[in-house]
């Protein structure tokens, strides 16, 4: 599952690479607010709650990210990483994202590693001030490194500020 995640991952990279142009190199850095539904694919659901930061600086086309999620069940994940926008026109924002962090599963569902690897895609709508709000679908696991690993799947909500104009 993870290595199909991977290849998608490198597919929408290498469309990004070609497709960065003007209408993405002045986006302001975010900070996004996400609720969804934990272990949307398998029986221990849970409401999800998110906080990240998405930054505006960028490495070739990739842009770093860092935040915190919670769940209904008292996990925590604190992670970070490297996201992508890829622009489909004015509107439409496609941004897989890859990171790695800590997990603490609380009463919640055990992933296997204190170590996990997350990869989302997020599809989101991008609104005249630069807000977005937008859908996402992750995958959270450890990618073997535990002795389990049962991964989990997240289907999330997105508001994302930009924080320029709250700045300036």
């Amino acid at each position: 599952m993870i290595w199909r995640l991977i290849a998608v991952f490198g597919l929408v990279l290498a469309t990004a690479a070609g497709r960065a142009g003007p209408a993405v190199a002045d986006d302001p850095p975010f900070l996004a607010f996400g609720v969804g539904v934990f272990d949307i694919l398998d029986d221990e659901t849970a409401a999800d709650f998110r906080v990240e930061y998405r930054h505006d600086q960028k490495l070739w086309i990739f842009k770093p990210w860092a935040g915190v999620e919670a769940t209904s069940d008292g996990a925590v994940y604190g992670a970070g990483g490297i996201l992508v926008d890829v622009f489909l026109g004015r509107r439409l924002v496609i941004t897989p994202s890859f990171g790695v962090g800590a997990y603490a599963d609380g009463g919640g569902k055990d992933l296997g590693s204190v170590i996990e690897f997350r990869s989302q895609v997020e599809t989101a709508y991008r609104f005249d001030d630069r807000s977005r709000l937008g859908v996402a679908f992750g995958h959270i696991s450890n990618a073997s490194i535990g002795d389990d690993n049962p991964g989990t799947e997240i289907l999330t909500v997105y508001y994302s500020l930009p924080l320029t104009g709250l700045v300036d």
